[in-house]
């Protein structure tokens, strides 16, 4: 009976420490802009050259922005993390085959988040960079 209840109460402690998590995200986490917004979305390719992209945009988030982008192509999949890009300007990175990925950068940090999620500011720089794990 002492097992079973000592199983209960983990489970439940569990439960309350992922809401709280969950709690905390949505009250401290980065919230998305609404209205106009001018970005730039710069593209860093194997051979280290560089292509920028000015876009106005509305989106709310960086996966919105790049859809907007004049020029700029990407794709990939949806997995359990969200977008994954592993094609950028008919470039491919994937991490299985050559250890290689499309790294993310905001104002010349790593972003936090994934495409689907990481907010679009105003005067925000992003850079997508082709980067080779060490």
């Amino acid at each position: 009976m002492k097992a079973k209840t000592k199983k209960i109460l983990g489970v439940c402690l569990v439960v309350v420490l992922i809401a709280a998590l969950a709690g905390a995200y949505f009250v401290f986490g980065e919230k998305p802009v609404e209205g106009s917004k001018a970005v730039v979305i710069e593209v860093v390719n194997k051979a280290g050259e560089s292509t920028e992209y000015e876009v106005k945009t509305d989106a709310e988030y960086l996966h919105g922005a790049m859809d907007e982008a004049d020029g700029l192509e990407f794709s990939g999949e949806e997995g359990p993390y969200g977008y994954t890009v592993s094609v950028v300007n008919g470039e491919s990175a994937v991490y299985e085959t050559d250890g290689a990925y499309w790294a993310f950068y905001v104002n010349d940090e790593y972003c936090n988040y994934g495409i689907d999620s990481q907010p679009v500011n105003d005067g925000d720089e992003f850079s997508i960079v082709y980067t080779v794990a060490q």
